[in-house]
């Protein structure tokens, strides 16, 4: 029951019809007793920057979950961000502090490699190619490196976003091999499909599968489905995968805490979801 005390988060990106969040925070807040209520809002790139300034002056907003195509503009909005964040070029969350400040933190790479560590796979030495440098490919990027990777290979249509995420991490890690410029997927350990690639009927897969070898580890972060056209035929390889959810399952935990609710764990977060696709 939505009443005049509760909070509610702001969810926004666009388009909407992707988006899973609402259907495990809102599950999660009713069995938990939270008054608390995630809000889908659809807002075009054009009017973003106006929006979100007028989001925060209501006064029942608890924060802002921030997706798809506003991560990356999301940092230049904000009074302060986390170095997380300005590694990343990117920000997933928003909040209000109490002198009225907007504050900004990324977690979408920290999910990402949190759920793929839980699955066994042990980054230290490893060499991994992430396609697409946008925001969520930014922020799982600079969670890899944070996580003792040898060597990354960085992929975007937009050459210039593959070349300005590169110098971000030599410049935080000297000691990472990075390079750009090619998706073949053939001779890494880990391959992530960072791109919107999936999201639509028909889209064209992110990179040549046939050359992905049966013992790479394959992440997605596309929800429309839970394993993707691209997932499927990673799958038929062979290969270990992640479904995009997972990444939102296990930073969830770390949102609750960023907003000032109630945490837990991806365990009982699963258990409540009602996720539809």
């Amino acid at each position: 029951m939505i009443s005049g005390k509760t909070t509610f988060i702001a969810h926004i990106g666009f388009p909407t019809h992707s988006f899973k969040a609402p259907m495990i925070y809102n599950p999660y807040f009713e069995q938990a007793g939270i008054d608390a209520v995630v809000v889908p809002m659809g807002c075009r790139a054009e009017n973003y920057a106006a929006f979100l300034k007028s989001v925060f002056t209501l006064e029942n907003i608890g924060g802002a979950l921030i997706t798809m195509p506003h991560k990356v503009s999301t940092v230049g909005l904000l009074d302060e961000v986390s170095p997380t964040a300005l590694i990343a070029g990117s920000c997933n969350a928003v909040r209000r502090a109490a002198d009225g400040r907007l504050q900004g933190d990324m977690f979408d790479g920290e999910g990402f490699v949190r759920g793929i560590q839980r699955k066994g796979l042990s980054l230290p030495g490893k060499r991994v190619l992430v396609v697409g440098s946008g925001g969520v490919g930014s922020a799982i990027a600079a969670s890899l490196a944070a996580a003792g990777i040898e060597a990354i290979s960085l992929f975007d249509v937009n050459a210039a976003s593959a070349e300005a995420l590169a110098g971000r991490l030599k410049k935080h890690y000297p000691k990472l091999g990075v390079s750009t410029g090619s998706n073949d997927p053939a001779g890494y350990d880990l391959v992530v499909n960072a791109t919107p690639m999936g999201m639509e009927e028909g889209d064209p897969l992110p990179m040549d599968v046939s050359r992905i070898a049966p013992n790479t580890f394959v992440g997605e972060v596309v929800m429309r489905s839970e394993t993707t056209a691209f997932l499927k035929a990673a799958i038929a390889r062979g290969c270990q995968v992640q479904v995009g959810t997972d990444m939102l399952f296990e930073q969830i935990p770390a949102y609750l805490e960023f907003f000032g609710l109630p945490t837990t764990t991806p365990e009982v977060l699963r258990s409540v979801a009602t996720i539809r696709y």
